[in-house]
Order: structure tokens, then C-alpha cells, then sequence
């Protein structure tokens, strides 16, 4: 992996960045409550910010970071049998800060997990990178993610252009082992289907973005 094809297909697979007993102690940290299948709001945790400052130190990932960035989001997923959902193709539009924002130009507000969320203008997602730390291996039977790469050049695109992008382009499934890191751009098109494998796909979703927003947003979170 260079820079350059990152930059090319909007996404890569970094092998072995977390040993096993890391996966582990990162995983009874982040466990949600009983009847989640996630988290948001992960980051403010000193456990969490302290993994979101080894991505950034790690001799491959950094390469892929600017040296301002912060990160400002870290989300836990967990599918299995029990937790299972299938995720349709769409691309991560949406951004945790601080407060809401009196300004037409921003839309799509929601408020979860004790956090303001909105859809960031595409400037802002263009500067903004997603690390996902497989805490357990995820096979084709897991439901990994399915991206379509190099879509990501193509700005935000309305749910029919995304079809006509996916049907033109290059799918590729994701398949990690335990303490792989898919670094990938958040408008890259992907989706992921439901589990039919019999383990459990543990996930945490860390973000990176640039120190200062635009539009009178800040982060809700940035270590």
C-alpha cells in the first residue's frame, strides 16, 4: 500500500497493526449494553483516545493522515448471529459535533448518543479518513464490508448515482483478520450483508478529520 493508491482507490488494508490480547482488552472496553449492536460516542473515553493516538503513530497508517489531523469519532460495532442487520450501499455523510447549527447550508440533523449529528459539506468529508481496527477476523461469511473503489471521486452522489457507480465499478469484499485496520475515505460507496457465519465481527470505527471545521461547526469530540 502507497499513499497513491490509497488516494487512487479510496481505501487499504493494513495487516497486524493490533496483536490478539489488544483486540481483546480494546473489545471488554468498548462492550455495549446487552441489547446494542453499537456506540457512537467512544472517543471521549481515555481507553479510546489512547488507541486513536497509536493508529496515528503506526508507521503505515500515519502516512495517511496529515500531521493537524485529529481524531474525532470512534464507533463499536458487533454482528453475529444474534446481532445481525445487513447495511445497503450508501456512503458516511454524517458528523458528531458539538452543537447544532443555525445555517440552511447544513442538513440532515440528528441528535444520538448524547451528540449532534449532521451531514457535513463534501469539503469536509474530502479531508476526513475512517480507520476500522478489526478486533476479531472477518470472513466472507461475516458480513464484511463491500466497497466500491475509487468511487470516492465522485463526490456525494444521490442513492441513483451510487447504484450506476457500484454497477460500473470494482467491488471488492473486505476480509480482515484479528487486528487488521481498513483504512478508508467516507464517501467510498460500501455496503455489508448480514452474517451467515457463526462468529462474532467486532469493529471499532475510528475517524479522523481536520482540527477546525468550517460553517461555525466544532467537533463534539477531538483528541
Amino acid at each position: 500500500m502507497t499513499p497513491e493508491s490509497f488516494d487512487r482507490d479510496g481505501c487499504a488494508w493494513v495487516a497486524g497493526v493490533l496483536s490478539a490480547q489488544a483486540c481483546e482488552w480494546a473489545a471488554q472496553h468498548a462492550q455495549p449494553r446487552a441489547d446494542a449492536v453499537g456506540d457512537r460516542c467512544l472517543l471521549s473515553s481515555a481507553w479510546c483516545a489512547e488507541m486513536a493516538a497509536r493508529l496515528r503513530l503506526h508507521a503505515v497508517l500515519s502516512k495517511l493522515l496529515p500531521a493537524d489531523c485529529v481524531a474525532v469519532q470512534c464507533t463499536y460495532f458487533e454482528k453475529s448471529c444474534e446481532r445481525n442487520w445487513l447495511v445497503p450501499l450508501h456512503q458516511d455523510l454524517s458528523i458528531a459535533v458539538a452543537e447544532r447549527v443555525d445555517d440552511p447550508r447544513l442538513q440532515g440533523w440528528s441528535h444520538k448518543d448524547g451528540a449532534w449529528f449532521v451531514q457535513a459539506p463534501v469539503a469536509i468529508l474530502e479531508q476526513m479518513l475512517a480507520m476500522r481496527v478489526h478486533l476479531d477476523a472477518c470472513t466472507a461469511d461475516d458480513g464484511p464490508l463491500q466497497v466500491v473503489l475509487g468511487s470516492h471521486h465522485a463526490g456525494r452522489l444521490a442513492p441513483e448515482m451510487a447504484v450506476r457507480a457500484r454497477d460500473a465499478g470494482t467491488v471488492t469484499r473486505c476480509v480482515c483478520g484479528v487486528g487488521d485496520v481498513l483504512a478508508m475515505r467516507p464517501l467510498l460507496l460500501h455496503a455489508s450483508s448480514k452474517s451467515t457465519g457463526t462468529g462474532r465481527r467486532r469493529v471499532l470505527h475510528f475517524l479522523f478529520g481536520p482540527r477546525t471545521l468550517t460553517h461555525g461547526l466544532r467537533w463534539h469530540t477531538a483528541v
